[in-house]
């Protein structure tokens, strides 16, 4: 009997190994002391939510051609509110101004708080890799930061999506952990 499952494990290793080297590998991160997700979902529930694309992530593929792509595999991995992601900035500069800027192929000393007003810096990518640095800001302040990647083979990629879908679910935590309680804040 033992014999029989040790086989059925091993085959069963050998068939979540495809679905684990095609997965999203999600960075560090980081929350502002401010960081609140009942705020992000007060502000984007129902409403546009502009998302800025810096760099390049599909070099020799046309920026609108990458643009158009992504925005739908955005839309379909969302976080809870029923906002809709947008590359369109509003008419008028909103207080507070929330955003979130995906810097694609980021050098790897910009920091976030750079990214929210409007500061960016690239390293060479590598081909057939995704790599993101995602930064949430309200106003010119990082309100939550990571970094993510897969391989991907073009904007069109399946594998995008997913990396969206748990990306989404670090830069937007709904963690109680992160809550800021009676002003201060609730993080050990």
């Amino acid at each position: 009997m033992r014999l029989k499952n040790k086989i059925v494990a091993a085959l069963l290793g050998f068939v979540a190994l495809p679905v684990a080297a095609f997965a999203a590998v999600i960075g560090g991160t980081y929350y502002a002391p401010q960081y609140d997700f009942r705020e992000f979902f007060a502000a984007t529930d129902g409403r546009n939510f502009q998302v800025i694309l810096a760099g390049n992530a599909f070099p020799g593929v046309d920026p609108n051609t990458v643009a158009r792509d992504l925005l739908p595999a955005m839309q379909a991995a969302k976080p809870r509110p029923a906002l809709t992601f947008t590359y369109d900035a509003p008419v008028e500069r909103p207080r507070p101004d929330y955003r979130l800027v995906l810097v694609f192929d980021s050098a790897l000393d910009l920091g976030s708080d750079s990214v929210c007003r409007g500061v960016t810096r690239f390293k060479p990518g590598q081909p057939g890799l995704f790599y993101v640095y995602a930064v949430y800001c309200r106003n010119d302040q990082a309100m939550s930061e990571t970094t993510a990647w897969t391989p991907a083979t073009g904007p069109a990629d399946p594998r995008i999506q997913q990396l969206f879908r748990e990306l989404f679910q670090v830069v937007f935590s709904d963690s109680p952990a992160l809550r800021p309680q009676n002003g201060g804040n609730d993080r050990r």
